[in-house]
């Protein structure tokens, strides 16, 4: 694909994406919101090219790149067009005021080039590590995004909140309604981080309430879906981000888009300490807790949802005596 022609798609993308929420409709947008959760390290215009070519896309990679994981490029598979960067070298004259003498110096400069990428279902060979398979569980990254929250100098408080919100942020302080559940404290959080992020600033007189709640909950949609958790956010909130004004609508996605891959990757940088030593054990003697069966191993092992590491374990009445494999 040459560069025009990619530059074209983006727009073109960007344009359906606009109609389809003039006309009330927002299926288009929770594609794209989803495409951000699958690849959160990418840029809003790259976004734009994966989601227009392959909304289904999981894991991309270079033909080069995906060969060195051990797995090939399907013969006559058509690759997803992104843009990379392209540094180079302008030579600029400079001249010596008191000496009149010039010089040429060299500038580095950045421009962007077409390349292409393949998601994983266009490859086959060698399997690739997966991650512990998603159950709908916050597991540990609950403490992880508390822990977030506070390494960024913010107070988060549980408490009884009134007339039924769940959770509010002030600019320095979040706070969460006690009695939610686990996941749902995650995704409180991350609306509310999402706040405390983009609306205590300037950015506040820019914007308007339903503008910036819409963001927020587009933040949180996002970081639950990184993570395998349902934010049971309604497609039509998302028609609220469209104000008229397709500028404001770009700059919005742009906004969600930074703010929900900082949260992201806070989240999967955060390192917890275990201690197996105190797992807890079920009837039958076997881990619970942070503890959860992997079958796809054989023997079967543990997964810890703290550490992320595979453990086996030798049963007995008092403990579970665990050695990581």
């Amino acid at each position: 694909m040459k560069r025009d022609d990619a530059i074209q798609l983006v727009k073109d993308g960007f344009e359906r994406l606009e109609s389809a929420l003039k006309t009330g409709k927002s299926d288009d947008l929770l594609r794209y919101l989803a495409t951000m959760a699958r690849f959160h390290n990418y840029s809003f215009r790259n976004l734009m090219m994966i989601c227009s070519q392959n909304p289904d896309a999981t894991m991309v990679a270079g033909f080069h790149a995906w060969k060195k994981l051990g797995r090939n490029v399907k013969k006559g598979e058509k690759g997803i067009a992104i843009f990379a960067p392209m540094p180079f070298k302008q030579k600029q004259d400079a001249t010596n005021n008191s000496t009149a003498d010039s010089s040429t110096e060299e500038t580095v400069m950045m421009g962007f080039k077409v390349v292409h990428v393949f998601d994983i279902a266009q490859t086959d060979g060698e399997p690739l590590p997966e991650p512990p398979k998603v159950d709908g569980r916050v597991g540990a990254n609950l403490v992880r995004i508390e822990r977030v929250v506070t390494q960024a100098d913010i107070e988060l408080e549980y408490e009884p909140i009134k007339d039924g919100a769940k959770g509010y942020s002030k600019g320095g302080k979040i706070a969460i309604e006690e009695s939610l559940s686990d996941v749902e404290k995650f995704a409180v959080i991350a609306h509310e981080l999402g706040h405390e992020r983009l609306h205590h600033g300037e950015r506040r007189g820019q914007t308007t309430k339903t503008v910036r709640e819409t963001e927020a909950e587009a933040v949180a949609f996002i970081v639950c879906n990184a993570f395998g958790l349902d934010s049971a956010t309604h497609s039509s909130d998302y028609i609220q981000l469209y104000n008229g004004n397709s500028d404001t609508l770009k700059e919005s996605l742009k906004y969600i888009q930074t703010t929900a891959q900082w949260i992201v990757e806070s989240i999967q940088a955060v390192e917890l300490d275990c201690d197996h030593s105190l797992s807890l054990q079920d009837e039958t003697g076997r881990p619970v807790g942070t503890w959860t069966m992997d079958t796809s191993t054989e023997p079967a092992k543990f997964h810890c949802s703290v550490c992320h590491k595979f453990y086996g374990y030798v049963q007995s009445k008092s403990a579970v005596n665990a050695e990581a494999v």
